[in-house]
């Protein structure tokens, strides 16, 4: 039992806690779609709900430990700087992805890019604001980067090629919204047009 001056260890973690935490948040959000869905549109209560969820759900698979509570990190284990060891070494996945951490790191940033595209496509002026967003998204991604390396008991390492694996499925993400957002377009302007 660690002394009174002893950090304590991080309370939580495992994959179970994430997948809870991810369904709770998806709960509050459909939530969110239900109250919205009448005032801004199906696709534009959708896709803020689905873009919030998608932001919750990456701080949750990035900021829990991956294999449960770690306990006390001791100084010298800590991580002191970023590895910038680019494409070096990742661990295997979790169960829930079992092909590698990168593709998951990647496939994690997809859903963020595709549904601020559709969020921000709501106005006509919001194309202009898609790379501002897909910055945002970068940014979002060096954050956690930057909370891995300075929380030592949530057991987790900070490393570039995360954010160069996040910041590609984000482009990845934003491609699909782009094109979703053409196929949709047209059918909110119908929309509108039987309205007025």
């Amino acid at each position: 039992m660690p002394s009174s001056d002893e950090p304590a260890g991080f309370p939580v973690g495992g994959e179970t806690v994430m997948v809870l935490g991810a369904l709770g948040a998806g709960l509050v959000c459909f939530l969110l779609f239900l109250a919205t869905r009448r005032r801004l549109g199906v696709i534009q209560a959708a896709a803020t709900a689905g873009l919030l969820w998608s932001l919750v759900v990456i701080a949750i698979v990035t900021l829990i430990p991956a294999g449960g509570p770690p306990g006390i990190v001791a100084a010298e284990g800590r991580q002191t700087t970023c590895s910038f060891d680019l494409g070096g070494p990742a661990p295997d996945g979790f169960w829930i992805f079992e092909s590698g951490q990168r593709l998951l790191n990647t496939a994690l940033f997809v859903p963020s890019g595709a549904l601020l595209v559709l969020f921000l496509t709501r106005w006509r002026s919001g194309w202009v604001f898609v790379p501002f967003g897909l910055a945002l998204l970068a940014g979002y991604s060096a954050a956690i980067e930057l909370v891995q390396l300075e929380l030592a008991r949530i057991n987790r390492a900070c490393d570039v090629t995360d954010i160069v694996d996040n910041v590609t499925g984000a482009v990845v993400g934003v491609g699909i919204g782009l094109l979703l957002s053409l196929v949709l377009l047209p059918w909110r302007n119908r929309a509108r047009s039987r309205r007025g």
